[in-house]
């Protein structure tokens, strides 16, 4: 186990290595051709190594570095992230075109400066739209009807945000917009399908974020689930404690019955599989529940919508996938999820998977957006 784990860390760093290589070389070759002798080659290898590994350095020196410089250096690796995706889609196309050009007896000296501003153009107007994608968050709303009785409630309006990602990328300016927006609809109840803060707990109390999310409103209360990135930053205890303070409830594989109505049922991450405690099977979380009321699954990876509707759930609210958020990613999260994105009817069971309302790694989305669900509920009378 350790040298398949030493075998593929290996081989992730010789892409990462070799595809910023390839990147680096034709951004050399391009930025020789138009700076000539003011550009130095030691100088502009030092510049760019530091800016394609510097998400990694934030990473290793997190507990050494000043939190400025990690966190400028994290917004520098995240941004360079969709550099890396971009150069992987648009290089291979660039080097084709040469290729031609090239039998076609074109110079270099023509075709190099064409082409090098048209991939920088092309870069350029994606990182912009990506850029709005994501920071202009937009509400989807579901409209759908449960057969069973909640007491006396016709319909329950229901906010949900997933993968906020609070952190130093998404902050409190994002989150503001988040909390203007969710409370312009004036739900019943707010939850939040996993993902709430990105990998490190630190960012979310030095940035005080809690005094930002403290006021969102919902009169029946906020209940949040783990994701994989609050097991990944490992301060899954300090991050119930900082939600706690500011009035959510974090539900790890438990059931609240709620006002004697309706069941929200908190399962922790698939991410705890692979922890000593694990986590509970859902059909265990509903044992003693009254199946005739509603009942509302958090569960923050969309897996397993066949054994969530045979279990007996009603709704199931997951996030995870961010849609890919960069396109072409969608046609992989696509294949790997029954549910990727949207809406799904299983027999009885409503799924609903968000791309989420925050990003990891670059702020930048492209087909998919920044979202808010309005999920309104209709019971039987």
């Amino acid at each position: 186990m350790k040298m398949r784990t030493v075998i593929s860390i290996l081989l992730v760093l010789a892409i990462i290595f070799g595809l910023n290589g390839y990147i680096g070389w034709h951004a050399k070759v391009f930025l020789a051709d138009q700076l000539g002798t003011w550009f130095h080659p030691g100088i502009y290898w030092i510049v760019f190594w530091l800016v394609a590994l510097s998400y990694l350095l934030a990473w290793i020196g997190s507990r050494v570095l000043p939190g400025g410089v990690s966190r400028v250096l994290k917004v520098i690796g995240s941004y360079w992230f969709a550099m890396m995706q971009f150069g992987f889609l648009l290089l291979p196309l660039t080097d084709l075109a040469i290729g031609v050009l090239h039998l076609a007896s074109v110079s270099s000296e023509t075709y190099i400066p064409i082409l090098g501003w048209l991939d920088t153009a092309i870069v350029l107007i994606l990182m912009l739209r990506g850029s709005y994608n994501a920071r202009t968050p937009v509400i989807r709303k579901y409209d759908i009807t449960i057969p069973k009785q909640a007491g006396d409630w016709d319909q329950l309006r229901i906010a949900v945000a997933s993968d906020i990602h609070l952190g130093s990328i998404v902050g409190n300016r994002h989150l503001r917009k988040l909390v203007t927006r969710v409370n312009e609809m004036k739900p019943d109840l707010i939850l939040l399908p996993g993902d709430v803060i990105d990998d490190d707990i630190k960012p979310f109390i030095r940035y005080d974020m809690g005094t930002t999310m403290r006021q969102l409103q919902a009169p029946l209360g906020i209940y949040a689930v783990l994701g994989n990135h609050e097991y990944i930053g490992g301060h899954i205890p300090a991050f119930v404690e900082q939600m706690q303070k500011i009035g959510i409830h974090v539900l790890m594989d438990e059931t609240v019955h709620l006002l004697d109505r309706l069941y929200i049922v908190g399962r922790k991450d698939k991410a705890a599989e692979r922890t000593a405690e694990g986590r509970k099977a859902l059909a265990a979380l509903l044992e003693g529940a009254d199946h005739a009321q509603p009942i509302i699954v958090l569960d923050h990876q969309p897996y397993h919508l066949d054994k969530a509707a045979d279990a007996g759930a009603d709704v199931m609210l997951s996030g995870h996938t961010h849609r890919g958020q960069m396109a072409p990613n969608h046609l992989i999260t696509g294949r790997l999820f029954e549910l990727d994105w949207g809406y799904l009817r299983k027999g009885n069971l409503h799924a609903i998977v968000s791309s989420g309302f925050g990003t990891w790694g670059p702020p930048i989305r492209l087909g998919s957006r920044s979202e808010i669900i309005e999920l309104t509920v209709h019971f039987k009378k």
